[in-house]
């Protein structure tokens, strides 16, 4: 494909993506940021039955996911971690993973917008983008699809959006005093984002979370200006209901 139109473009994901892979991972409540975080043991990645498979081997038969590290040894066996093989591979799972979550197929737009206002630093177009990006998930889709219930749910969404477009996102980053939910580097800046369900946390929760811990701190070498994003769901309405930001100074 590569040759024949002569640009590069995600042609093996596009030719090569089962159905069944990505409704395996529904069904088995694995979502975009539990991907970025697998681990198993040689013994699961090298086993293959399409009738009981983990996720973890079917990603790795697959080549949705390949072995990036080694981890401490259990009983003598070793841990691996997972990871992608590429950034076609990850942004393109993460695209077709997230048109399933939410039963978008239109989301070109969306990227466009999410692009343009992340240069301009438009916070307040931020929030109103997903706001509205949350308010288009059909009803149905909460009630059909056993997915839409577990915990997680929201900010997994959130963070495929993001990793759909390539960007460079990490998730659950290890700080001294805890373990902050998703870092952006993009434009030369850095976003600390933090999620919580309003209903459980209250109010104000997760920002406060991002200044008390000093999540920031860990950032202040690179010089580059740092936002603290505070992302607040109601599972009442199954939306944003706070999207708070603060730029303490570098």
């Amino acid at each position: 494909m590569l040759f024949a139109e002569r640009k590069f473009a995600p042609h093996w994901f596009e030719t090569g993506t089962p159905r069944f892979l990505l409704e395996t991972l529904l069904r088995r409540r694995v979502g975009p940021v539990e991907l970025e975080r697998m681990v198993a043991t040689e013994e699961l990645v090298s086993r293959f039955d399409v009738g009981d498979i983990a996720p973890e081997a079917l990603l790795f038969q697959t080549g949705y996911l390949t072995i990036v590290g080694k981890q401490e040894e259990v009983e003598g066996s070793p841990v691996y971690r997972l990871g992608y093989p590429n950034r076609e591979v990850r942004q393109s799972l993460n695209g077709t993973l997230l048109s399933h979550l939410t039963r978008d197929g239109e989301q070109t737009g969306k990227r466009t917008r999410l692009l343009r206002l992340l240069r301009a630093r438009d916070f307040e177009g931020l929030g109103k983008l997903f706001h509205a990006f949350y308010a288009g998930i059909p009803h149905q889709w909460y009630t059909n699809n056993e997915i839409a219930s577990y915990e997680g749910y929201y900010a997994a969404v959130f963070y495929a959006y993001f990793a759909s477009l390539g960007l460079t996102v990490s998730v659950e980053d290890s700080t001294s005093r805890g373990r902050l939910d998703m870092a952006l580097r993009f434009g030369g800046a850095v976003y600390l984002f933090e999620f919580k369900v309003v209903e459980q946390a209250g109010p104000g929760a997760a920002l406060a979370q991002l200044k008390d811990r000093g999540y920031a701190d860990k950032y202040r070498g690179s010089g580059e200006p740092i936002h603290l994003v505070g992302v607040e769901f109601s599972s009442e309405t199954r939306n944003i209901a706070a999207f708070e930001v603060e730029s303490p100074p570098s």
